[in-house]
């Protein structure tokens, strides 16, 4: 089961434009039968979030900036609810980021503002497959000519679409082959006690 993490605007315009592609798009990796990672933040991660859980999604875990539960309410005023866990890092934005990407198999970008463009540089550097849903505005309609000021014109981790369904299997096919030697250990269910 690959592990996909959704980024995308907690606030801003984009927001409004990408609530149900966020929806759709949570909606879309439970169909797959993968797991959802989020930030745990407001906005479209939490609709990515809600959609997975209201389509029978079996894992959401959101890993936050905060170190506790309390900080995660109260400092950050953050959600809860849609998720099954929520690992408290204590490392901020910047570092909760890095953590994020790092724990994804694949990432779906959705709108976004500056913490979108952070997780998606990191997601380059990590050589994790990306996917942009298109329609919500926001980085996401930028990334080409990022990619291009950044020579990096082409990248075959970089893929589009305005469906989710679409790039769930772009994402699937970027991971499987990506992990082609070791697909057994995305198919093994967990050890049952």
């Amino acid at each position: 089961m690959y592990q996909i993490c959704v980024s995308g605007a907690a606030k801003g315009h984009s927001v409004t434009e990408g609530r149900e592609l966020a929806w759709a798009a949570g909606a879309a990796i439970a169909n797959a039968g993968y797991s959802l990672l989020t930030g745990a933040t407001i906005g479209l991660p939490n609709y990515s979030a809600e959609g997975y859980k209201a389509s029978g999604g079996a894992m959401s875990l959101g890993i936050s900036p905060a170190a506790s539960k309390i900080e995660h309410v109260h400092k950050y005023r953050l959600p809860l609810k849609a998720y099954d866990a929520i690992l408290y890092t204590g490392l901020h934005y910047v570092g909760r980021d890095t953590l994020l990407i790092n724990s994804a198999d694949a990432v779906i970008s959705i709108g976004g503002r500056l913490g979108t463009l952070h997780e998606f540089t990191i997601a380059m550097e990590t050589n994790t497959p990306i996917g942009f849903l298109q329609g919500a505005g926001g980085v996401s309609s930028e990334i080409m000519d990022i990619l291009h000021a950044a020579g990096e014109s082409q990248s075959e981790n970089v893929v589009f679409s305005e469906d989710p369904e679409d790039l769930i299997k772009q994402l699937t096919e970027l991971l499987n082959t990506k992990h082609k030697g070791y697909l057994d250990l995305y198919t093994e269910q967990p050890i049952s006690k």
